[in-house]
C-alpha cells in the first residue's frame, strides 16, 4: 500500500504495511469485505447482500476461467526450497500447492484505479459512515462491549476506534471475501500482472506465512477465503500480520480473527499498538493554512509522517487550533480533497498516523475515526419512545 493511497474501490489492509494496502493488517483497501454484525465464535458468517452482489458480478465478468498451478516448475520449485526450510514433507507441500489455481480476477483486480480518478473526502466518508453500517456496529458494540472494554484497558486503543475500524474493514464480519486465499497467494506471488511494479516477491512471503498459519492454527489451506490479495477474516489481516499481531482474546488457545469476533478485537487493538498508538492522544486536530502556495507545499511534503513541531507550523504561517497548540510531539498536515471543491487540512498526530499504518491512507484512518465517532455519539444517546 502506498502511502496516501486513495482507494475507490476498496479501502484497507489492504491490504499490508509494505505494500498498496492494508497493514498490516490487510492486503487491500478496506472498503468491501464481512456476518450480520454480531456473530459468535463458533458461527459461520451468513451471506450477506454485498457478498451476494460480489459473486454475481463475479459471474458475469469477462475474466478468463481461473486454470490450476498444477506442477508447474517454479512452484514445485518454490515447494522444495520451503519444504527444506521448513522441515515440511515434500509430497504433502507439493501436492496442496499443485492445486493452487491462477485466478486472472485476482490479477485484474490488483492492478491500479485508473489514473485521474477525483479524490473525493465526502463521498469516500459516505461509503462508510452510512446507516445501515452504524446500525450493525451499534449491534457489534453492544454484543461484544465487555471485549471491547478489555482491549481498551489493554492496548489503549479506544473501543469506538476498534468498532470503527472492522466497520470500514469487513461491515462487522459480514463482506471478509470470496476468494480462496491459496489460489490468490499464489496468483501474485508467481503470476503477477504486469503493468505495475512488481510485488511477487511480497506475495510468496505471504504464502509463506499463509501455510505456517495454516499448520499451526488446523485450518485447511484449500478452504480459507479472503480477499482478492489474500487479506482474512474480521480485521482483514494478511498472513504475515496474523502470525505477527493476532492474540487469542476469547481464551481459546487460538488467535483466530476470521472464527472470533473477539480475537479479530483484541488483535486490531494489539495492532495498532505495535505501530505506536499512544493511551490519551488525540488523532487530530483543525488548522487553517497558508494561502502562499510554496509555504502550503512545504507543509504538505511529509504527507502524513507526523513532522512538524507547534512552533514549526506557525513559522510557516498555519494557524493550528487552540487544542493544537496545547500538543506535544510531531504533527502532519493531512489534506483530504473533496473533488471539485476546495481540499479539507488536518493535523494528524502520531495515533492517526498509527491508523494509517493498518491502511496506508489518510481517507481510510479518517474514515475509521469519524465511522468509530459516530457510534460512540449513537450508544450514547437516550433511546427514543
Amino acid at each position: 500500500m502506498k502511502p496516501s493511497a486513495f482507494l475507490f474501490s476498496f479501502p484497507s489492509a489492504l491490504l499490508s504495511a509494505s505494500l498498496f494496502f492494508s497493514p498490516g493488517a490487510h492486503a487491500e483497501p478496506a472498503a468491501n469485505k464481512p456476518p450480520s454484525a454480531v456473530k459468535k465464535k463458533s458461527a459461520k458468517p451468513k451471506a450477506s447482500a454485498a457478498k451476494t452482489n460480489a459473486k454475481a458480478a463475479h459471474k458475469t465478468s469477462k475474466d478468463a476461467p481461473a486454470k490450476p498451478f498444477g506442477e508447474r516448475a517454479d512452484l514445485m520449485a518454490f515447494a522444495a526450497t520451503l519444504a527444506h526450510e521448513q522441515g515440511w514433507e515434500l509430497h504433502e507441500l507439493q501436492s496442496t500447492l499443485a492445486q493452487a489455481r491462477s485466478v486472472p480476477a485476482v490479477q485484474r483486480l490488483i492492478m491500479p484505479a485508473a489514473a485521474g480518478t477525483a479524490k473525493d473526502w465526502a463521498a469516500y466518508r459516505a461509503r462508510f459512515v452510512e446507516p445501515r453500517r452504524l446500525q450493525a456496529g451499534l449491534a457489534f458494540w453492544e454484543q461484544y462491549a465487555a471485549p471491547l472494554a478489555r482491549a481498551e484497558a489493554r492496548y489503549g486503543v479506544p473501543a469506538e476506534l476498534i468498532a470503527g475500524l472492522i466497520g470500514v474493514e469487513t461491515f462487522y464480519g459480514q463482506i471478509t471475501g470470496g476468494f480462496h486465499v491459496l489460489d490468490a497467494l499464489a496468483t501474485l506471488a508467481f503470476d503477477f500482472p504486469s503493468g505495475r511494479s512488481d510485488r511477487s516477491a511480497f506475495f510468496r512471503n505471504e504464502l509463506v506465512e499463509f501455510l505456517k498459519l495454516c499448520r499451526r492454527e488446523g485450518l485447511d489451506p484449500l478452504a480459507v477465503k479472503g480477499s482478492y490479495a489474500g487479506a482474512m477474516g474480521w480485521p482483514q489481516f494478511m498472513p504475515s500480520s496474523w502470525n505477527r499481531y493476532a492474540v487469542d482474546f476469547d481464551g481459546d488457545g487460538h488467535a483466530n480473527p476470521i472464527q472470533s469476533a473477539e480475537d479479530a478485537i483484541g488483535s486490531v487493538a494489539n495492532y495498532l499498538a505495535a505501530f505506536g498508538w499512544q493511551r490519551g492522544m488525540p488523532t487530530h486536530y483543525s488548522v487553517a493554512l497558508p494561502v502562499e502556495t510554496s509555504a502550503r507545499a512545504l507543509l504538505l511534503a511529509p504527507d502524513i509522517k507526523p513532522t512538524f513541531s507547534v512552533a514549526q507550523l506557525r513559522e510557516n504561517g498555519a494557524l493550528p487550533s487552540e487544542a493544537a497548540q496545547e500538543h506535544v510531539g510531531p504533527l502532519a498536515v493531512v489534506e483530504l480533497q473533496n473533488g471539485s471543491a476546495a481540499p479539507s487540512y488536518w493535523l494528524g498526530t502520531e495515533n492517526f498516523y498509527a491508523l494509517t499504518r493498518y491502511n496506508w491512507s489518510s481517507y481510510y484512518a479518517m474514515a475509521v475515526i469519524e465511522m468509530g465517532r459516530a457510534l460512540k455519539t449513537m450508544r450514547a444517546a437516550p433511546a427514543s419512545n
